[in-house]
């Protein structure tokens, strides 16, 4: 493969990994090659397995999310991520989180920091499969996003803590859909925090 070649595959994608680009090609040469394309600064290794192409190659603007959520299979992208995603916080986020029901994993690399935590199966759920371009990312409702982060820091089911998070854009959150969720982690600590939102989310609506 030449790099016309892998321009060609590969400049609409926000990631990729040597098992796309070797159908009819030998895997091991086509790492080779990445390889020194890394070494000359026209490819970026995002982690051990996954490439984007360098700017100006790229035809497209990397989204973090679409690499979170492809760099490593089951996961999905929330808390703070996912809140942002739906513009339901106002800070700038910045690293991309994940829950997986795997091991807990963190990634420093060239395009962005991703870190990857651990959530029970048991409340591995409330997802939606969002389409960008070519490739997609699974990023947690509003709902399932909040609860993922309430369960996840220690101290949430503190009303200072959620004031805290300055909540925007609360109409998108379904205060029944969010009991019914809570109540899957079978976590009273959970549960309390979602009794104290209803709250905060008046508070914040009424704020000029």
């Amino acid at each position: 493969m030449d790099f016309a070649r892998l321009v060609e595959l590969t400049a609409d994608l926000h990631c990729f990994s040597p098992g796309i680009l070797a159908a009819g090609e030998d895997v091991t040469l086509v790492r080779v090659q990445l390889s020194r394309w890394v070494q000359s600064g026209r490819v970026i290794r995002i982690k051990k397995g996954w490439y984007t192409l360098n700017e100006p190659y790229r035809r497209i603007r990397l989204d973090t999310t679409v690499i979170a959520s492809t760099i490593k299979a089951g996961s999905y992208v929330s808390l703070q991520s996912a809140l942002a995603f739906h513009g339901m916080i106002p800070e700038y986020v910045a690293q991309t989180t994940c829950v997986t029901t795997g091991r807990p994993l963190s990634i420093d690399s060239p395009v962005g920091r991703f870190r990857f935590r651990h959530l029970k199966r048991d409340v591995f759920f409330g997802y939606t499969r969002h389409e960008f371009g070519t490739q997609h990312a699974f990023v947690a409702n509003p709902e399932k996003a909040l609860l993922d982060l309430l369960y996840l820091t220690p101290g949430s089911d503190s009303g200072d803590y959620l004031s805290e998070l300055r909540l925007q854009g609360t109409e998108k959150l379904d205060l029944e859909t969010l009991r019914q969720m809570a109540s899957r982690f079978q976590t009273p600590r959970l549960e309390r925090t979602v009794q104290l939102l209803p709250e905060v989310i008046t508070s914040e609506r009424e704020d000029p």
